[in-house]
């Protein structure tokens, strides 16, 4: 790419747009197309097959081993000579950079702010792994607790708060008490981010309500309104004691700067004549439930698992079916790549014999509509809902995972430096959800990215002593239990039955009323365990399906650890993990310091009671409670690792743990594609290893094995020999989805090649044993296809593996007879584009993927890429 090409940080190539379009018609008149493969981004013809949603393990991070091409030893420190030995380094200045696509300001109409890091984040891809010292200083902004270019002082008439806006529109707040600054906060928020910040308020409280088969994400991308009603924002009132009951001297803190943040927003909204109700100390409290119910929920799939069981033992017999059950939904697959090399217990089955977990009659589940239920029950309820909004209740909540941070510790980095390039996939939305924001205070002095509705502290940032980001870990904080049906008089119970039983009682079920979603009433049953997301059959018994979330009515508790983290409390390895713990939503935690680097899992997890089955409903009958909650130390933890290097893209935390019983780790990942290390590493090769596999098809890790099980037979056709030699070619160049020259056509026909094939591959391979189930509407449930695909072929081809599975898939476990419908299923796929395209594979240049802004307030675009959203890259010097 020519220096001709490269964006610029200069205003002067800003992309600002002047939106004229009316925020009420714009918001009411898009859709949240959300793809699973960028937690919200919109994106056209994306090129990858499985996509990024199925969550990858990071490898044990030592991703040197069969991934890389140098010569580190799993579990051991990156081996050197004396030749090599590194001499005291010569970094004397720590570095740190961020960005944060499109812009920081998030208005309508749109100004010079609103887009001007865009063609910076943009300008990055184009580079893979070719990324210098110069590319992070042209790609990125600094970090460095100074205001960058022309600045602007912002007036609040608050004697004690300073706002100076930078040439990029980052605040820079100063307060001369935490209540100075803390109102600054809120000041800019409602500036910068009023117009999220409205559309947030009701739908935070349907995160607090827990209501379900209701995405409130999806609420506020589409532009719906939702009125909590007085139940609601009870739940959201009643948080403010609990933190002050559980935090008796930090909890007054909060709530006070809790208060001061609202009053900055509300004094804002004033100053400016904006017509919006004054900002709470409720509404900091429910944008906390909000922002944990997107990227901090897990679990809560069990009633899918258990209906997928029995459809699978009703095709393939009761055997069989539970066999493949089991293949496609691991408890703790050996080779599934771990951010941690530690083992760590959380196991599937909770101990001695499985008597509380409930089967489910294949077919039966009926999830509930909660805009008109009948009281205690679940019906399905046909009415107009706009697209996202709505989702199966008994399925469990929708996850996002594409988030993720690489951390290098000292020792092997090429100056003795610690490295850290790391962010949450956080999607692309205009106005985006989070904001840049530099606070300093009485003991404050913090940089980075903050969530609107709670940024009087961080999200994800950096201190002067270390940084930290998260990515989301789904872990299991929420349990489906099956209520066993009964009428008070004795007779036989029926799906609308309005009592369950309870520790030896028939219950009623207690009606709550949530508010109005538009001018629809939300009302839905609720037991002791928390709401009825459905009802089913248990061997012919009705049964009501109620999910029971552990951080329920505690939302407001995790205000601490970032409370900590901002002020500069987690300045140590072990305090970050204190720190972290207080977070009850599910996170990966990536942490470095000057002297190295921390990984912490957090979670508020229950122990369960023996005899459960964590991948299916619990009986609720009262006899499998919950027995309390990990301790810190249970939780996966670590200072540093043996390899030098920290990894995470929403992967599992270390073998033993077994995540959301949604959130089923198999053999395949995307943290594979985070290779090619060298021995000792700069900070450009960190922000490399990071941009090549944002660029890189996640799927092309499974090459290799499809390619070997292709050569024990004949390609049927000089189109197809073609092709996967073109493939072959494309891979060998690690696999570029990518519109270099962004011209709207990628550079190579790889990504349309590989594109067309590897669906009808990953069918081919699955036909055997589960094609009829597919072909019925049965949706596979567990690892995914990639892991399929990758075990069974490695099997055939009489690899090493570990773990292997019961069932043999492709060619039913003839390697032949799998290479011959592998060829006839690429041949038959590769026919249908010829007949379009011509013979010639190598000019099939696919439609480069773009993505846009969700929910379509703006047109901007860019080229797709698999990369955080926001994104600090830090190096921190040695102590002097």
């Amino acid at each position: 790419m020519t220096p001709r090409n490269r964006p610029t940080r200069s205003k002067r190539v800003g992309l600002a747009l002047t939106v004229t379009i009316g925020l009420a018609a714009a918001a009411c008149s898009s859709d949240d197309a959300t793809p699973p493969a960028t937690d919200g981004a919109t994106t056209t013809d994306a090129p990858t097959t499985e996509a990024p949603t199925e969550t990858d393990p990071s490898a044990p991070v030592d991703t040197t081993a069969d991934t890389t091409p140098d010569t580190t030893v799993e579990g051991e420190p990156p081996a050197t000579d004396a030749s090599d030995e590194p001499s005291p380094s010569d970094v004397t200045e720590d570095r740190a950079f961020y960005i944060l696509p499109p812009g920081n300001y998030g208005g309508l109409p749109t100004n010079d702010e609103s887009f001007d890091q865009l063609a910076l984040y943009d300008g990055l891809t184009p580079l893979r792994g070719d990324v210098t010292d110069a590319d992070i200083e042209e790609f990125f902004l600094p970090a460095d607790f100074t205001p960058i270019g022309e600045t602007f002082e912002e007036p609040t008439g608050r004697a004690g708060t300073t706002i100076v806006y930078d040439e990029f529109g980052v605040p820079h707040i100063t307060g001369e008490t935490r209540e100075d600054l803390a109102f600054g906060a809120g000041w800019v928020s409602a500036r910068d981010r009023g117009l999220l910040i409205e559309l947030g308020r009701g739908p935070a409280r349907a995160a607090v309500a827990d209501i379900p088969g209701i995405d409130a994400f999806s609420l506020v991308t589409s532009g719906q309104t939702f009125t909590p009603s007085e139940a609601t924002e009870q739940l959201v009132t009643d948080q403010i004691q609990l933190i002050l009951d559980t935090y008796p001297e930090e909890g007054e803190e909060i709530v006070a700067d809790a208060q001061a943040y609202a009053d900055g927003a509300t004094a804002y909204n004033e100053a400016n004549g904006v017509d919006a109700a004054p900002f709470t100390v409720n509404d900091v409290i429910a944008t906390t439930a909000f922002i944990g119910s997107i990227f901090g929920a897990g679990g809560g799939g069990e009633a899918s698992n258990a209906d997928f069981l029995a459809q699978l033992e009703l095709a393939l017999g009761e055997e069989q079916g539970r066999a493949v059950w089991e293949d496609l939904l691991p408890t703790d697959d050996p080779e599934a790549p771990t951010t941690l090399e530690e083992r760590f217990e959380y196991p599937a089955l909770t101990g001695g014999e499985v008597t509380g977990s409930v089967a489910i009659d294949a077919g039966s589940i009926i999830s509930l509509d909660p805009r008109e239920p009948a009281e205690g029950a679940a019906p399905t309820v046909e009415a107009a809902v706009p697209d996202g909004v709505l989702y199966p209740a008994a399925g469990g909540p929708p996850t996002r995972t594409a988030s993720n941070w690489l951390l290098t510790s000292p020792d092997a980095s090429a100056n003795d430096t610690t490295l850290a390039v790391m962010g949450p996939q956080l999607g692309y939305y205009y106005p985006e959800i989070v904001q840049q924001i530099h606070l300093t205070g009485p003991g404050i002095e913090a940089q980075g990215a903050a969530v609107p509705g709670l940024a009087m502290y961080l999200l994800i940032g950096r201190t002067q002593d270390y940084a930290w980001s998260l990515t989301s870990a789904n872990q299991d904080v929420r349990d489906i239990y099956a209520e066993v049906l009964c009428e008070p008089d004795g007779s036989e119970p029926t799906r609308t039955s309005s009592h369950y039983e309870f520790d030896g009682e028939c219950v009623p079920f207690e009606l709550f009323d949530a508010g109005t979603l538009g001018d629809v009433p939300i009302t839905f049953p609720t037991s002791v365990h928390g709401p009825v997301v459905g009802t089913a059959t248990s061997d012919g018994v009705p049964i009501a399906l109620t999910s029971k979330r552990s951080t329920f009515g505690r939302d407001g508790l995790n205000l601490a650890a970032l409370k900590d983290m901002t002020e500069g409390d987690a300045d140590t390895t072990e305090s970050f993990f204190e720190s972290a713990n207080r977070f009850g939503f599910t996170f990966n935690w990536g942490y470095a310091n000057r002297e190295g680097i921390g990984y912490f899992a957090s979670g508020y997890l229950p122990v369960r009671a023996e005899g459960l089955d964590r991948r299916l409903p619990t009986l609720g009958t009262g006899e499998y409670e919950w027995q309390g909650f990990l301790e810190q130390d249970e939780h996966p933890h670590a200072d540093g690792h043996p390899s030098g290097r920290l990894l995470n893209w929403n992967n599992q935390s270390a073998p033993g743990f077994m995540h959301g019983d949604n959130n089923l780790y198999g053999s395949v990942n995307r943290v594979e594609n985070f290779d090619q290390w060298p021995d000792r590493v700069e900070l450009s090769g960190v922000v490399g290893v990071m941009n090549r596999a944002a660029t890189e098809d996640v799927d092309s890790t499974l090459w290799p094995v499809i390619s070997g099980v292709l050569a024990e037979g004949t390609a049927p056709s000089e189109l197809s020999a073609t092709a996967v030699e073109l493939i072959d070619a494309w891979i060998a160049d690690d696999a570029p989805i990518l519109d270099a020259d962004d011209d709207g056509e990628y550079d190579v026909a790889g990504p349309l090649l590989f594109d067309t094939i590897f669906g009808p591959i990953a069918d081919a391979v699955r036909e055997p044993v589960l094609g009829d189930l597919v072909a019925s509407g049965v949706e596979l449930e567990g690892i995914g296809s990639s892991s399929i695909i990758d075990k069974d072929l490695r099997t055939l081809l009489g690899e090493p593996v570990e773990g292997e599975f019961a069932v043999s898939y492709c060619g039913a476990g003839d390697v032949d007879a799998c290479s011959a419908a592998l060829w006839t299923a690429i041949d038959e796929a590769l026919a249908v584009v010829a007949a379009e395209r011509g013979d010639d594979p190598s000019t099939w240049l696919g439609e480069g993927s773009r993505t846009t802004f969700v929910p379509g307030l703006v047109p901007n675009d860019f080229r797709t890429t698999n990369r955080p959203t926001f994104q600090q890259v830090i190096e921190w010097a040695p102590e002097q």
